[in-house]
């Protein structure tokens, strides 16, 4: 009987404790499975700042060099480095990271050439049921000729094409404050920002994967504090977050404001579209806010809503031709990225609208954020079918209000509209909420909680 994976094997990739759940002999399966599956003769490798990360990537080049592939290590990188890689050296790749996840897991986010996702309908389960199989029997036979393992330095080259789609020549001198958890932002953002018109002022830039000053997930609350306080005493224009593998960003304002990823999304969707002619298809989840699609049609352009994920949004990106797409996690993703998610693009993009205007930061996202939102609320439950249902009983006889089951379910009505979904991992709800107003949400919000916790 072959190894049962399921609990690291995700959706969209592979994530779990180390050495408790996998090690390093499993990456070098996964590293000879990922040959295999994408049939490729020369692959990418990168890795963020864990500690387990350099041996387990060394690993993964071995299974894939083993069959004979070619791997070219670029080392410690953002994860959207790796994406670049992948897309200007037309390789699959691979990303040793596990996000923000804390310092004993790590995990591999891998992608096809030119950065095209692979998750489970697109090789993820193949690969899975490959090392499930070798990790119970035998590891493959190795081919004729093994494959070379070179090292590259990409980070001049990826710091340039970024600086290259967003001109930020002409803009007035800001101050920021960066902070970058002790991830990978602390690598990548010295050399993308060097020789701009800006003042850095940098927090936690030590590469450590122990992340000793706080979670590097900045859509927590709690893990930008630090960030507002130092944006409010340096008299700073703005302040931008990065999670642990540097392919989110999240932004605060002048004030430490935190500004919604739908505010931003909206931005560079405008933005985005005056590039392109004010024609174009801007890709937005279910759970954006109201204010996403209103300002896509306002600025000429399509919005088309898609679930959550990023397999999805790729997928309907490629699919339609779409310029850019927007999450409400924070992820952004660009045509001219390759269809790729990429943080730092998104941050010079909120850099340059700041600084091609006089105004403060607050005042310029206000356009974009035009309601009340509830942000994202996590319910334990027993049964998620039983809850969701409950919920879909609710409303679904209520004069004025339409149902539909995308991704999860999504009430609307002419003020307010609420999503539920189904955690794919946990025993979890997980609820958003937006209205017109803060009291309508608030009570919306309190209604629908009541519900799913019956």
């Amino acid at each position: 009987m072959a190894a049962d994976l399921s609990q690291i094997v995700k959706a969209y990739d592979v994530r779990g404790v180390v050495p408790d759940q996998w090690d390093e002999p499993l990456a070098e399966l996964f590293g000879a499975a990922f040959a295999q599956v994408t049939g490729t003769s020369a692959i990418v490798v990168g890795h963020d700042m864990r500690p387990s990360s350099p041996g387990l990537s060394r690993a993964f080049a071995r299974g894939a060099a083993a069959r004979g592939v070619d791997v070219t290590e670029i080392g410690l990188c953002s994860t959207d480095q790796l994406y670049y890689a992948s897309g200007a050296l037309d390789l699959p790749g691979a990303m040793f990271t596990a996000s923000h996840n804390p310092a004993q897991y790590n995990g591999i986010k891998m992608c096809r050439a030119g950065a095209a996702p692979v998750g489970q309908d697109t090789g993820l389960a193949d690969i899975r049921e490959l090392v499930e199989t070798w990790a119970d029997s035998s590891v493959p036979e190795p081919a004729a000729t093994a494959g070379t393992i070179t090292q590259r330095d990409t980070l001049e080259d990826y710091a340039a094409y970024l600086r290259g789609l967003v001109d930020l020549a002409s803009i007035r001198p800001l101050k920021i404050v960066v902070d970058a958890g002790n991830g990978m932002g602390g690598h990548t953002v010295p050399t993308v920002f060097a020789g701009l018109p800006l003042t850095l002022v940098p927090m936690y830039f030590e590469l450590d994967g122990t992340f000793p000053n706080h979670e590097a997930n900045p859509l927590d609350p709690a893990n930008i504090v630090d960030l507002q306080k130092r944006v409010r005493e340096e008299d700073a224009d703005l302040g931008i977050a990065f999670d642990g593998d540097a392919d989110r960003c999240f932004v605060v304002d002048e004030n430490g404001g935190p500004i919604s990823p739908s505010a931003i999304t909206a931005l560079v969707a405008s933005r985005e579209l005056a590039k392109h002619g004010g024609k174009g298809i801007i890709i937005h989840n279910l759970i954006t806010s109201w204010s996403v699609p209103e300002v896509v049609r306002e600025n000429g352009g399509t919005p088309v809503r898609t679930r959550v994920g990023h397999s999805f949004i790729k997928a309907e990106m490629a699919k339609s031709g779409a310029i850019f797409g927007g999450e409400h996690s924070a992820h952004y993703y660009f045509a001219d990225f390759w269809n790729a998610d990429t943080g730092m693009l998104a941050a010079l993009h909120v850099l340059a609208a700041l600084g091609g205007q006089e105004g403060p930061l607050s005042g310029l996202v206000a356009q974009y954020d035009r309601y009340a939102a509830s942000g994202e609320i996590n319910s334990t439950v027993d049964d998620q079918t039983a809850r969701l249902a409950a919920v879909k009983a609710a409303y679904e006889a209520r004069e004025g209000v339409t149902l539909d089951e995308l991704d999860g379910l999504t009430i609307t009505s002419d003020d307010w509209w609420f999503n539920v979904r189904a955690s794919n991992t946990e025993p979890l709800l997980r609820l958003n909420a937006e209205a017109r107003d803060e009291a309508t949400m608030t009570k919306i919000r309190d209604e629908a909680l009541a519900i799913i916790r019956g």
